[in-house]
């Protein structure tokens, strides 16, 4: 039987081609059905993983717990070789914890850096970096939409230096040869959308060392007079350059180039790193999720796994990026996960109707918001003409953008555009797609766990909750090599666990096998107290065993709804 502990090992080209897409409908016999698939698909299961060679698997080995709940505790991860620390992203305290890995199979809390006492007006960390002894931090101010800052220590935990970064700095990265630090400066608005900041990337050159640090911002000014075709600029009276919102970075091999991925715009920028400017701008497009190999499940109220095509456009709208080199090309690989833009901050009914705003109730009022389900629009009756398409068990419950799918301005839907892909993509460097691992990330967590498929992260008994809004959510991924295969490993922010790919290969990218180490059967105030495993998988780093301290390949995850940071050993299974 397969179950939360255990990990799954299907190639994709056999899970399409024998299972095709899952349809269970259950009632009252839901939980036997479910295991039923699990019993009916596991002999496809285990008899392929019997004729693979040089896969992978993952194995817990070790775990650090703050024992904070769903408070963000642990979030960004990075590390030192020299000194086998990780530093973990603690955004609870406002701090980045040291955690002395030298046993990896027993991490221990050696120390913080106290942000907060070097800049009073930090609001909090966001993103951690090390390269060589440095450690370079991401950090916003208390007021998240004025300039935030990029602060230095070396990995004893000594503070060296700071300088000035834009609004909301999310995510920082280092480029291969140590010269320049880059963070990207999301620039969110404030909560009544009267203070957008302009998205940024602040490049630091550190050349001469970081106490002689000169700086360059990337802007997006320079396409105010309008975004290339398919970007989505859609923030109420906001520029291109107010709109566009940076939000991962990943740099190339010769630290020449980044790109940075503008998670609401569903679109990827170019940097020039050294002349610090953008060089590029370009639209991540549509996926067709009415192709058989892009099913999806659209509904929480169906009491079902129904994974099938839809008339849907899934928006990319990634997250995390990671660049990768085959034969001398880079190919980048992005984690679909999807996001909406939700502004409500506090005021009175007439107060809200004052600015123009539409009051929710209990003091709730919305300055934006660019999500809707299904049931509630209106859909162009010549394009949709099945009349039950928007009952609750079919796409009634889907959430779909407000701002896409009216084609012709006649006030209905055209298209329904949904948050996220449910997947991983891989794009060339100029940013066309080479892959996309379509409904594999479903297929497998339904073949996993039918009991819990797309549960949330939060709660357990949670069967379905997460189908109408983004599935199973891929969030962070990391890319190492093993024995001369390079694999993508990706976190499912809802659902839990590990997914690897095989991506040695590109355009053959493969499913290789997923982990899940949640235990979905305790209660919830045990899941509270942290007895139910992972929960939201946030950020993920690889370790290559020329590295590590027990020589052997890891896989480092930072939990941020389970405050864990959990280790794990990477295992050949040939």
């Amino acid at each position: 039987m397969l179950n939360a502990k255990q990990t799954v090992i299907t190639p994709s080209y056999l899970l399409v081609t024998v299972c095709g897409h899952i349809q269970i409908n259950q009632g009252r016999k839901k939980v036997s059905k479910r295991i039923l698939l699990a019993i009916a698909v596991s002999a496809v299961t285990w008899s392929a993983f019997a004729q693979q060679s040089k896969n992978i698997s993952l194995q817990q080995i070790g775990q650090f717990e703050t024992g904070v709940f769903d408070e963000s505790a642990a979030e960004i991860v990075a590390y030192d070789a020299a000194s086998y620390r990780l530093f973990v992203i603690n955004a609870n305290e406002n701090s980045v914890d040291v955690l002395d890995i030298s046993d990896p199979m027993n991490p221990t809390l050696s120390g913080t850096l106290d942000v907060a006492s070097k800049l009073p007006d930090s609001g909090g960390v966001n993103s951690v970096a090390v390269r060589e002894g440095l450690v370079a931090l991401a950090v916003e101010h208390d007021d998240k939409q004025n300039n935030g800052w990029i602060a230095f220590y070396d990995t004893d935990g000594n503070y060296l230096n700071h300088v000035g970064a834009g609004a909301l700095p999310d995510a920082i990265s280092i480029t291969h040869n140590g010269q320049y630090v880059l963070a990207a400066n999301e620039g969110e608005p404030s909560d009544d959308y009267s203070n957008d900041p302009e998205g940024s990337v602040t490049i630091v050159d550190i050349s001469d060392g970081v106490m002689n640090p000169s700086m360059t911002t990337a802007g997006f000014t320079a396409y105010n007079d309008g975004a290339p075709a398919g970007v989505r600029i859609t923030g109420p009276n906001a520029s291109v350059a107010q709109d566009l919102e940076p939000e991962f970075i990943a740099t190339s091999h010769d630290s020449s180039t980044a790109w940075v991925t503008l998670q609401e715009n569903n679109a990827l920028a170019m940097i020039d790193i050294k002349n610090g400017m953008v060089t590029d701008l370009v639209s991540l497009g549509n996926k067709d999720h009415s192709i058989a190999a892009n099913a999806l499940d659209a509904s929480n109220k169906d009491d079902t796994i129904n994974i099938q095509p839809w008339p849907i456009l899934g928006t990319y709208m990634p997250d995390a990026i990671a660049a990768y080199r085959v034969k001398g090309q880079t190919f980048l690989v992005t984690a679909n996960e999807g996001d909406a833009r939700e502004y409500i901050y506090d005021a009175d009914e007439a107060t809200c109707e004052a600015a123009g705003h539409e009051y929710d109730g209990d003091n709730d009022c919305i300055s934006h918001i660019d999500e809707i389900r299904v049931g509630k629009v209106n859909l162009d009756p010549a394009v949709f003409n099945e009349p039950t398409l928007q009952d609750d068990e079919n796409l009634g419950r889907l959430k779909m953008l407000t701002t896409e799918g009216d084609t012709d301005g006649d006030g209905d839907y055209d298209e329904i555009h949904a948050f996220g892909a449910r997947s991983i993509s891989i794009w060339d460097s100029s940013g066309s797609q080479v892959y996309d691992s379509g409904d594999i990330m479903e297929q497998q967590t339904a073949l996993a766990l039918p009991e819990n498929f797309n549960s949330t992260n939060d709660e357990n008994d949670s069967f379905d909750n997460r189908s109408d809004d983004k599935g199973p959510e891929p969030e962070g991924l990391a890319i190492g090599k093993v024995r001369g295969n390079t694999y993508a490993f990706v976190g499912l922010e809802r659902v839990g666990g590990i997914m690897i790919f095989n991506v040695s290969k590109p355009a053959e990218t493969s499913f290789v096998s997923y982990v899940n180490n949640r235990d979905f059967t305790v209660g919830q105030d045990d899941l509270e107290d942290g007895l139910a495993g992972d929960l939201g998988p946030e950020g993920l780093l690889f370790i290559k065993p020329d590295d590590s301290p027990n020589g052997e390949a890891l896989l480092v995850v930072g939990n941020e709804v389970s405050g864990s940071t959990t280790i794990y050993q990477v295992v050949s299974n040939d």
